[in-house]
C-alpha cells in the first residue's frame, strides 16, 4: 500500500529547485503535483500545500476521494484509471475547473452541485458490472432527466464526456443536452457547432409555438358557447305535419 503523504512531496521534490527553502516553505509553494502512476492507494493529509492547483493522481489504485477539502486553489484534478466508486468530498473545491474521473467504477454521478466554476468533466467508460447503467441521481432511473438538471447547476460546463456509458444511447441524448446547456461546446469529443445549436433552438421553437397555438385552440373551443346554428347543426330536427280537417268537422 502506497500513501501519498506530505514526507513523499517532499522526498521527490528536487533540491536544485528549492534551494534554501525550508521542507515547510517548499511544500506551502507548491502549485502542481504529479504523482501519476505511482500505486497509490490512499490520498493523505497535504494541507500543508495550500496553492496546489493541479493535481495528477491518474493510473493509479485510488479507492475514495479523501483529504482534498484544503485544496481551495484547485483548478485540475486528474483521477481517471483508478479504484474509485462513489464522488464524494469535493464541495470545497469552489475552484476546480477540469475533473476527471474516466476509467473508474462509478456508478452515480452526484455531489457536483457547487463546483460551479467546473468547465469540463469527464466520465467516460466506467467499469461497471454487466447490466448496471450510470446513473445521474440515485433517487431515480431517468438518468438523461438528471443529467439536464446536473447541467443547469453547471453553467460554466464546456466540456463533457460521457463515452461508453449507457446514457449515450437514450433518444435524442445529444440534441436535449444540446439545448438545455448553452455553455457547451464540446460533447463525447465532438465539437458542437453554433449552425447545430442553432438548427436545434429553432425547431424547438417551432414545436413549441405548435404546442401552444393547440393549447390556445383547446382553451378557446372550451371557452365559447356553443351558437345557434352549432345547436340546431348538432340535433336531428323532427319534422311536423299538418292534418287537414275532415269533412264531417267543416260541416259542423
Amino acid at each position: 500500500m502506497v500513501r501519498l503523504t506530505l514526507d513523499l512531496v517532499a522526498k521527490s521534490a528536487n533540491q536544485k529547485n528549492r534551494k534554501e527553502e525550508s521542507i515547510t516553505q517548499y511544500l506551502k509553494k507548491i502549485t502542481h503535483l504529479n504523482f501519476s502512476n505511482k500505486n497509490i492507494d490512499i490520498i493523505d493529509d497535504l494541507s500543508l500545500c495550500k496553492n496546489l492547483s493541479v493535481l495528477y493522481l491518474y493510473d493509479n489504485n485510488i479507492s475514495q476521494i479523501d483529504n482534498l477539502s484544503f485544496a481551495t486553489n484547485l483548478t485540475h484534478l486528474y483521477l481517471q484509471n483508478n479504484c474509485i466508486s462513489c464522488i464524494e468530498n469535493l464541495k470545497s473545491l469552489r475552484k476546480l475547473e477540469k475533473l476527471y474521473l474516466g476509467g473508474n467504477y462509478i456508478a452515480v454521478v452526484e455531489c457536483l452541485e457547487g463546483l460551479e466554476e467546473l468547465r469540463e468533466l469527464h466520465i467516460e467508460s466506467q467499469r461497471l458490472p454487466l447490466g448496471e447503467k450510470l446513473l445521474f441521481d440515485p433517487r431515480t432511473l431517468q438518468s438523461l432527466a438528471d443529467l439536464e438538471l446536473l447541467l443547469t447547476r453547471l453553467p460554466k460546463l464546456w466540456k463533457m464526456d460521457l463515452n461508453g456509458n449507457p446514457v449515450c444511447l437514450k433518444p435524442k441524448y445529444r440534441d436535449r443536452l444540446i439545448l438545455i446547456s448553452k455553455s457547451l461546446e464540446s460533447l463525447d469529443g465532438k465539437e458542437i457547432k453554433q449552425v447545430e445549436r442553432q438548427f436545434l433552438m429553432n425547431w424547438k421553437a417551432s414545436k413549441d409555438a405548435k404546442k401552444n397555438m393547440k393549447k390556445k385552440s383547446m382553451l378557446w373551443d372550451a371557452s365559447t358557447p356553443p351558437s345557434k346554428s352549432d345547436f340546431e347543426s348538432t340535433h336531428q330536427r323532427i319534422p311536423g305535419y299538418y292534418s287537414p280537417p275532415q269533412k264531417a268537422d267543416r260541416e259542423a
